[in-house]
């Protein structure tokens, strides 16, 4: 059972002061992850190779409609954070509501900011918060062909035949 890595953000607050009381390196990064792919699995691996824990900042269901239309997302917030937690490379995952994770990222304070290469560090949301107090932006490069987008179309097309 993976229900201990969802964690409201007091929680969280609380787990990462003890991680970080052992020295150990938090890594945030955040995304819809709707529909998991390969891709996501591989990106999450390599941004956890960043530190020493991973914790996943996880729009919510409003948030992800606002980012990706109506007819988003495709899996409930609680089925793609369930997803997230199975996952070795994830320690913990929060669910945030609002349009980006700048306040999220602000009261968690990671040593490593991860972001898909198709940002440049000054696009990422929070990396200048990050970077003021010495901590640092990784841009992950994305695995090809992977594409929760392209994945919806494909089906809707098939769907459409």
């Amino acid at each position: 059972m993976t229900a201990y890595k969802l964690l409201s953000l007091p929680e969280l607050q609380d787990l990462i002061a003890q991680w970080r009381a052992t020295g150990q390196r938090i890594v945030f990064t955040n995304g819809c992850f709707d529909l998991m792919h390969p891709g996501h699995v591989e990106y999450l691996e390599a941004a956890r190779a960043q530190g020493d824990r991973l914790v996943i900042g996880l729009n919510s269901d409003r948030s992800v409609r606002a980012l990706k239309g109506e007819r988003r997302p495709i899996l409930p917030e609680a089925a793609r954070a369930r997803l997230l937690a199975a996952l070795a490379a994830v320690d913990a995952v929060v669910i945030f509501d609002e349009d980006t994770p700048a306040d999220l990222i602000a009261q968690l304070r990671p040593d490593v900011l991860a972001k898909g290469a198709d940002y440049q560090a000054h696009e990422v949301v929070g990396a200048d918060f990050v970077q003021s107090y010495g901590g640092r932006v990784a841009l992950i490069e994305f695995v090809e062909g992977y594409s929760t987008s392209e994945i919806v179309r494909r089906i809707r097309r098939d769907r459409d035949k």
